[in-house]
């Protein structure tokens, strides 16, 4: 499964309008490339089937953009497609992601985001109940600061972070992404 950063505003809203009714085609606004959106594999599909394959600036494999769940997960009926929630961080520049709804404390999370740039956001499946709070990482560092503030220093999530493969999201591009 891939990630997909495709060029052309124009040709992916008009095939996006010609998608069935019941289908739903995520894609997210690159936050630096204007005109460009990040779709995950499901969401290509579905433009693709509208007419030519539309051609990709850049690839990157699904995985390597990481997501830390945490212990304490719950709603899972309404959480998104993960290729949703690694597009959009992707669009923001991220290079990894964490599920933040429930603080170490099991209390929900509250926030309101400032911009499209605020790392934090809301993302829950299209029709499901709760919305879910996640933090997108732009640097390994900054994982590794958020998550021992937020969970503690020898938390499960401070281990994930520091395990990240890459440190920014230009070596997750370099690393793994495949130009066009």
């Amino acid at each position: 499964m891939s990630l997909y950063l495709v060029e052309g505003k124009d040709e992916v809203l008009r095939r996006r309008a010609l998608v069935p009714a019941g289908q739903v085609v995520e894609a997210w606004a690159d936050h630096q490339v204007a005109g460009a959106f990040w779709l995950g594999e499901e969401s290509k599909r579905l433009l693709d089937a509208t007419g030519a394959s539309l051609p990709s600036a850049l690839t990157l494999p699904d995985e390597s953009v990481p997501i830390f769940y945490g212990p304490q997960l719950c709603d899972i009926e309404s959480l998104p497609r993960e290729e949703s929630v690694r597009t959009r961080a992707l669009s923001a520049r991220a290079m990894a992601v964490a599920w933040i709804t429930l603080d170490r404390f099991g209390e929900r999370t509250t926030y309101q985001p400032a911009s499209m740039d605020d790392p934090v956001f809301y993302l829950r499946r299209v029709g499901g109940g709760a919305s879910h709070v996640w933090r997108a990482f732009r640097t390994r560092g900054e994982a590794v600061t958020y998550l021992s503030e937020a969970y503690g220093a020898d938390s499960e999530g401070v281990g994930w972070a520091k395990a990240l493969p890459v440190e920014t999201f230009d070596d997750l591009v370099k690393r793994y992404g495949r130009r066009a």
